[in-house]
């Protein structure tokens, strides 16, 4: 059998070697395309979940300013305008009484002091404002509040919508929260769309002698705030004792109010500090 010539043996080698070329591209193309179809898959999986995440943020705001809106309208024929501005207000004190959530943990004698806040005509701006811009401003007064309450050493029990129930170990620290969030919306109201925030503020004895006692603080306190006016701060005796000593705190004149489920009159004190004074309008009289 003759011997293959060098150039037949050249051409062997080429052979080969463009097949394994060919094998080996070949190999790297169908791994390539495995690639890129997985890639595409999970693009098209983020794509969906970001769609169905968007649905949902939708589907919750539509209905729920729907709901609000005949909720609204219903409140206004039956009990009006003031039941109206109370209804966070309420509806957050509702669920503190049928859940009882522990806050004798806040401090070791069990006293606390609890603050209700919301925005003054809530529903008048969302139905100005429209959703999405309404959902916007929310959100920024929302994380406002929470950032004042950890930086004065308070725990939110519960918020709903606009409205929140937190609780303080010191009255002190509830009244500088309550005129620190104040401050925060009155040094530049145009980026907060002049939004007005009520807070009320009243301090329990004791919320380790019973659910009574703790459910009658909770309903006090709630009241309290639904006496104050937007842009107020109205606290209980209670808290008026405990901080009247503090030089920066400006107690006003006090009014005798009758408070709704609760027995007698109760006597209420509207707080301003010194630094929400220095940023009254000039000619403000108080």
């Amino acid at each position: 059998m003759p011997m293959p010539s060098t150039v037949e043996v050249v051409l062997l080698v080429v052979v080969v070697v463009l097949f394994a070329a060919f094998v080996t591209f070949l190999v790297l193309f169908i791994v390539s395309r495995r690639q890129l179809a997985n890639a595409r898959r999970e693009i098209e999986r983020m794509k969906l979940e970001d769609e169905d995440r968007r649905r949902k943020r939708r589907r919750g705001v539509a209905p729920l300013a729907i709901k609000t809106v005949f909720q609204t309208a219903d409140m206004l024929i039956n009990k009006g305008l003031g039941a109206t501005v109370r209804n966070s207000i309420e509806d957050l004190a509702g669920w503190a009484q049928v859940e009882r959530p522990d806050l004798a943990r806040l401090t070791a004698d069990g006293r606390v002091v609890i603050v209700f806040s919301d925005i003054e005509g809530s529903t008048q701006y969302n139905a100005a404002m429209g959703d999405r811009a309404w959902v916007k401003l929310l959100e920024k007064h929302n994380k406002l509040v929470q950032a004042r309450v950890g930086k004065h050493g308070g725990h939110v029990v519960k918020t709903q919508g606009d409205g929140f129930m937190i609780a303080f170990a010191d009255p002190e620290n509830a009244v500088r929260f309550a005129t620190d969030v104040q401050c925060a919306l009155a040094v530049n109201p145009g980026r907060w769309q002049a939004i007005r925030v009520r807070i009320g503020v009243h301090m329990g004895t004791s919320v380790r002698r019973g659910d009574d006692l703790f459910g009658l603080d909770v309903a006090l306190a709630a009241r309290v705030a639904g006496q104050a006016d937007g842009g107020e701060i109205l606290v209980s005796e209670p808290v008026a004792e405990a901080v009247k000593h503090l030089d920066d705190l400006e107690l006003g004149a006090p009014r005798e109010v009758e408070l709704k489920g609760l027995p007698g009159s109760h006597r209420l004190y509207p707080v301003v500090s010194a630094e929400q004074r220095a940023l009254e309008p000039a000619g403000h009289d108080g």
